[in-house]
Parts: C-alpha cells; sequence; structure tokens
C-alpha cells in the first residue's frame, strides 16, 4: 500500500511503498541519519560529501554526486524508492531533480531541537517509525545533559566569533542551529543577533565586538590544522584580537565539516567539543 508524504520544498506529493527499501542521500545529515537508526541497509547512494560517521559510510554504496550534480546512470541503476536533498543551497537542485524522481528535501534546522527533528524526520518520511522514535529519544537523552539552566557558569557568557571557510570565510546569525548550540553551553555569539542563517563576517564588526574565544573551522577535506597559519589569516583580516593574543583560537577537529553538519553528530561531538572549551576557559580564569 503507497503512503503519501507532502514535500514542501517541491510543492510536490510523492508516493512511497510502506517502508522504503533504496534510498539516495544527497546530504550528509540524512546519510548519517539513516545509518544511526540502524537503517544502512536501505541506503544505496551517497554524496561524494557523506563521510559521517566515518569514511566505511561509502564501503558498498554508490556514489551518486555532489551538492548540486548528479550521475543520471547511476542513479537509474539503483531505482531509488526515495531521493533526500536539503534546502538551502540544494533546493533548486532538488526541484529540478523532483521533475524526473521521488525527491523529498529535508529543511536546514534552524535551532538545536529543529536539528534533532529534521533527523528524526528522515526516518518517518521512509516509513520506519520506531527507528525515528529511537534515535530521538537517544539524541533528546545526550542533549539533555547541556541543559542546565540553575548553573552559574552558564549564565556568565563569553563572547565568541565562529568562522568556517566555505571556500570564503562565513559566520552565522540568530537563524542557526550553531548560534543555538553556542548558548545552550554559555557561549554569546558576537553575531547571533543578525536576522540570518548565516553571513559573510565584516570586520569591523568583529573588532568592535572583541570576542573573547574564536572557533574557527577550515575547509572540508584540508589537512592543514596549523594553528599559527590560521591566527596569522584572522589577524590579516581583523587585527591583533585579545581572542588571539590570549591563544584563545580553537580549531575544530579532523578534515571533514563539524559545526556545518547537521547530523546526530553534531550532539554527540559538537557539545562535548564545546564544553571542554568552556572548561578551560574556566580553568583559565581561576
Amino acid at each position: 500500500m503507497a503512503r503519501k508524504i507532502y514535500c514542501q520544498a517541491t510543492s510536490k506529493w510523492l508516493e512511497l511503498p510502506d517502508f522504503c527499501q533504496r534510498i539516495v542521500s544527497f546530504s550528509p545529515s540524512v546519510s548519517e541519519s539513516i545509518i544511526q537508526m540502524g537503517l544502512g541497509d536501505i541506503l544505496k547512494g551517497i554524496s561524494v560529501y557523506c563521510v559521517h560517521p566515518s569514511e566505511k559510510i561509502r564501503e558498498g554504496r554508490y556514489i551518486v554526486g555532489s551538492y548540486a550534480s548528479y550521475k543520471k546512470d547511476v542513479i537509474q541503476k539503483i531505482n531509488p524508492d526515495l531521493i533526500f536533498t536539503t534546502t538551502g543551497y540544494q533546493l533548486e537542485f532538488a526541484r529540478k531533480l523532483s521533475d524526473t524522481y521521488p525527491v523529498y528535501a529535508v529543511r536546514l534546522p534552524l535551532t538545536v531541537s529543529d536539528l534533532i527533528s529534521t533527523c528524526v524526520e528522515v526516518g518517518i518520511v521512509c516509513g520506519y517509525y520506531q527507528n525515528s522514535f529511537d534515535l530521538q529519544k537517544r539524541l533528546l537523552s545526550s542533549l539533555a545533559q547541556y541543559v542546565n539552566q540553575d548553573d552559574v557558569s552558564i549564565k556568565e557568557k563569553i563572547k565568541v566569533y565562529v568562522e568556517i571557510d566555505l571556500g570564503g570565510p562565513v559566520t552565522f546569525g540568530a537563524y542557526s542551529y550553531i548560534t543555538d548550540a553556542l548558548n545552550f553551553v554559555g557561549f554569546e555569539n558576537i553575531f547571533g543577533n543578525f536576522p540570518a542563517e548565516w553571513l559573510k563576517p565584516e570586520p569591523d564588526f568583529v573588532r568592535q565586538n572583541e570576542p573573547d574565544v574564536i572557533i574557527y573551522e577550515p575547509k572540508m577535506f584540508r589537512k592543514s590544522r596549523d594553528i599559527q597559519k590560521i591566527k596569522e589569516s584572522l589577524i590579516s583580516r581583523f587585527g591583533d584580537l585579545k581572542a588571539i593574543r590570549n591563544n584563545r583560537v580553537f580549531v575544530t577537529p579532523g578534515i571533514y565539516d563539524f559545526l556545518a553538519h547537521h547530523g546526530p553528530s553534531f550532539i554527540y561531538r559538537v557539545f562535548p567539543f564545546l564544553v571542554e572549551i568552556r572548561q578551560k576557559l574556566l580553568l583559565d580564569s581561576i
């Protein structure tokens, strides 16, 4: 019996089997969500950027394309029940693809709770409701340890500037799960009141709002994590900020997207990373 699912991004109804068996994902967060729900067998094709929870995700799966391009012959070979993309940068790609294939575009999350919701949404759309609810419980349980409004240290906000190299410097405003996560653990994003998801950082604004901490994410796949070169690059644009003078520039781990990844591992990996930075700063202030 076919199920009907409406995709708001493409304005189309999809007729899907009760349980999708052949899934293609152009979204790293969707691919990881499917794996984390124990549904790896149904994930037949992924994009070149799908590397979470590890590179092993590529084993036994077709590489179908990148963010906005696809291999028609490979997709036809898979004959997918459903193709996942995201909105945002993939929206036009999703709409074009939906003219030929059953496409569901998952919205980009605005908050941490929205991030969990979008991860769970993937399983529901595929028809695996219990797997979805189980993932939700695990993510909420992991997140719960960071929600403590009685913690005095959390109320003492530390100003932070976040930058991700997405082919150029990008930072994040109020409509971002990254800003929300920072707020959870006691940071105040200096761009947190800008009504935007992401934006190009204005050097004068960064200088005027002098962050206590800088968190920097290099471009995906870039192996160099030379902190001195990163500091020199920051100084060339912003000047000698106190965060740089005080050695409070923190680089995200690994060569893959970290803060920029909005799959389940954001809860499992990013929160401990942010808390570790926060605790280090508190110890340094004693």
